[in-house]
């Protein structure tokens, strides 16, 4: 699924992140959302996330 859409993401969603010193390299982090961050309803480099464990980065993959 598209990890842009905010409707695409609740609370307990299972995502792939990129976080903000992994931009360049494009490493992605895996984790549970805790609270979704981008107010917008689309957002071109994804919707930004804080992950259970604290982290915070922009979706850009939605687990199944």
């Amino acid at each position: 699924m598209n990890g842009t859409v905010r409707a695409n993401i609740k609370r307990g969603t299972h995502v792939k992140i990129v976080l903000k010193k992994d931009q360049r390299t494009g490493i992605l982090t895996e984790g549970i959302v805790k609270d979704i961050l981008t107010s917008a309803p689309v957002h071109h480099r994804g919707i930004k996330v804080r992950l259970e464990d604290g982290q915070i980065g922009r979706v850009q993959q939605i687990m199944e």
